[in-house]
């Protein structure tokens, strides 16, 4: 009796093992499609305000004050009969409840009023009885590309984009070429109180730019160098905590026998640095531009301080805020030039995301 109950039993447990793989086939791919999800949703409502400025630049006045305007740019459509232009409305024609017909109103009336076919105007009229003004007015899609026109002439943009260009271009060179010689003695060579040094360095980091606000503009006063550009792009010649902390960990990750081989071969240390340690830290040093770059196109209050007399010299941040006070009655030109202003930052991050990305990642890199 056992023994012919003993294949039974082994028939009947062998059919379960394939349904333990397929739960957990199943589970692993509900559990993506959750990630998945929640990260779309995430992305959704991160982008969701630009979205919203990119389709309220798209906007004429008329549409953001129209309440029964549909989210996208659209105007009411309208068709033109014998020189006059009719409005198109939803019509009702088999009761309230029935489905909508596009018609264009000839002649409004208080009880009864005349519509006509928007594709053959000069067919036979449609009575409809009920208040016209209650109907739903048709839209089209309308975008209004001359916002970005007006907005541009209004700014003076290419003066404003030639400022801040300047600004972030020479500003990006001196932090570049200092940054990598700090970092590269601080990462290469042995001298006094180098941990000290490093130290003292960082914790000028969390020294807040206010404090030292006015000591700052009283030398520059002093010189002579408010109203120019010289206090925002000289001081980055003298390099920066963070920048110099990025590549000094970067310039850790290398092998110190690459520096030994090229003094071997007579290479000076400036020759071993250009030569051997720049070629191999280009991601830090895209990643620390991109840095500066992003940082000297968004600042403020720096150009702010230094710049308020001469609107010749000031960079984008400046003109736009001085935009946007002048037609702060007109949200779809402040979208619109916001949105010019944010066009070459994330051109830029777009299309050098990938080397961006490199350079900030400086853990693990197997050399």
């Amino acid at each position: 009796m056992s023994a012919s109950t003993t294949p039974t039993r082994r028939r009947l447990r062998e059919p379960s093992r394939p349904l333990r793989h397929t739960d957990a086939g199943t589970k692993k791919l509900l559990a993506g499609g959750l990630v998945t999800m929640v990260a779309t949703g995430i992305l959704v409502v991160y982008l969701a305000p630009l979205a919203y400025m990119g389709v309220t630049s798209l906007k004429s006045e008329d549409m953001i004050q129209d309440f029964r305007a549909p989210l996208l740019p659209a105007e009411p459509a309208t068709i033109e009969v014998d020189g006059d232009a009719l409005d198109i409305y939803a019509v009702p024609l088999e009761g309230p409840d029935g489905p909508l017909t596009d018609l264009a109103l000839l002649q409004p009336g208080r009880q009864t009023s005349t519509f006509v076919d928007p594709a053959d105007p000069t067919g036979p009229p449609v009575e409809w009885e009920g208040n016209w003004r209650q109907l739903q007015p048709a839209y089209e899609f309308a975008p209004q590309l001359d916002n970005y026109g007006a907005a541009w002439d209004e700014m003076d943009f290419l003066v404003l984009l030639r400022n801040t260009v300047a600004i972030a271009v020479l500003g990006m060179i001196g932090t570049l070429v200092a940054s990598t010689l700090v970092a590269y003695g601080l990462s290469r060579f042995h001298m006094p109180f180098k941990r000290t040094i490093f130290v003292v360095l960082i914790a000028t980091i969390i020294l807040p730019k206010f404090v030292t606000l006015v000591p700052t503009y009283a030398l520059f006063f002093r010189i002579g160098w408010v109203g120019t550009w010289l206090p925002l792009i000289v001081p980055h010649f003298f390099g920066n905590a963070y920048n110099v902390f990025l590549l000094r960990q970067y310039f850790l990750t290398l092998p110190k026998d690459l520096d030994e081989a090229a003094a071997i071969d007579g290479a000076s240390p400036l020759r071993t640095l250009w030569s051997v340690i720049l070629p191999q830290a280009r991601p830090a040093l895209v990643a620390v531009g991109i840095f500066h770059f992003f940082y000297a196109w968004n600042d403020f209050f720096e150009p702010l301080v230094y710049l308020s007399t001469r609107r010749d010299l000031q960079p984008i941040a400046v003109g736009l805020q001085i935009f946007n006070s002048l037609f702060d009655t007109s949200p779809h030109l402040i979208q619109a030039g916001a949105l010019l202003a944010l066009a070459i930052p994330l051109a830029i991050f777009f299309f050098a995301q990938r080397v961006f990305l490199k350079g900030i990642d400086l853990s693990g890199v197997n050399k």
